[in-house]
């Protein structure tokens, strides 16, 4: 399998430092507008060869949009970045633009890849590449609420002090301000929440903190370090290893709706089967009245955010 990852600041660099310490793949290829950037990153990389113990992947520099040729998965990282007090919406018709132009010159080289949008807004920018270039909704994939939902169950799971991967639950929506937490979902140990507060003399958790909490956290590693990494970082090779192994799991990725939930033209975080194609289903969830609502809140209020891209 090749991987390309485009751009290489702090998230891409972390997103190949997970499939060179903890995947297999035959080929890593970074590509940035800055390449001497990308070969320092790379050669950084390959001396890293001589220590581990994974299989030794081949590292190369993309240096032109034929490089792309055979890539099985893109990852998009490359953009105009978050400043202190701005928002991700505010970047949408720059990246939004930045991902159609690119994309538009990998399609040619790498038509049936699967590709993978983490520049902010993510869902944005991976609806403007699904409208204005060639590649199939199927095949383009926000990275979405991903790294939100492993932010639940490590709050959720400091709450009542057990491993987060006995947590289980999504944020879904947008990644950004506009998500929520279906709570009808959220369960510990297989117990709905409530109950194994209850069962175990844990006060209940208020959703509506515990979402305050999860919006929260991101900026609040962004105020203290000007980014977030890892945690994206990670959230992004979970996809990627659904997509390499063919895992088909469930995962809250940004997907384009074409119907589903009653909404239609607007990439939104919901649990969807991630497999060697792509988004192989999205999954219904028979949501509450309330939870419904604010999905549609939230597909309303994203489409207004759409930019019109005169390219």
């Amino acid at each position: 399998m090749k991987i390309s990852v485009i751009g290489a600041g702090s998230v891409g660099v972390g997103v190949c430092s997970f499939l060179l310490n903890l995947g297999s793949l035959k080929e890593l290829m970074i590509f940035d507008i800055n390449r001497e950037k990308a070969e320092g990153e790379a050669w950084d990389f390959i001396h890293t060869q001589s220590l581990t113990f994974s299989k030794n992947t081949k590292i190369t520099v993309g240096t032109d949009y034929s490089d792309f040729t055979g890539s099985d998965i893109i990852v998009l990282t490359a953009g105009a970045q978050i400043k202190v007090g701005q928002s991700r919406m505010e970047l949408n018709e720059i990246n939004g633009k930045i991902g159609v132009d690119i994309m538009r010159q990998v399609e040619p080289h790498a038509p049936d890849a699967v590709v993978i949008v983490v520049t902010n807004p993510c869902d944005i920018v991976a609806h403007s590449i699904i409208k204005h270039t060639g590649y199939a909704p199927s095949k383009v994939i926000s990275s979405g609420c991903v790294v939100d939902t492993a932010r639940l169950m490590s709050i959720v799971a400091g709450r009542v002090d057990l491993d987060p991967k006995n947590i289980f639950g999504y944020v879904l929506g947008e990644h950004g301000s506009l998500c929520f937490i279906p709570m009808s979902l959220v369960s510990i140990a297989g117990q709905s929440a409530d109950y194994y507060c209850d069962s175990n003399g844990i006060d209940r958790i208020d959703p509506d903190e515990l979402l305050d909490s999860v919006k929260s956290a991101g900026l609040e590693i962004f105020r203290r370090k000007m980014n977030t990494t890892h945690g994206i970082a990670a959230s992004v090779f979970r996809i990627i290893q659904a997509i390499s192994i063919n895992e088909r799991s469930i995962l809250p990725v940004g997907v384009m709706l074409q119907g589903e939930y009653g909404v239609e033209d607007v990439v939104l975080s919901v649990p969807a089967v991630i497999g060697q194609n792509g988004v192989e289903r999205i999954l219904e969830h028979p949501f509450g009245d309330e939870e419904m609502a604010k999905l549609k809140e939230i597909a309303l209020e994203m489409r207004s955010h759409i930019p019109v891209l005169n390219i």
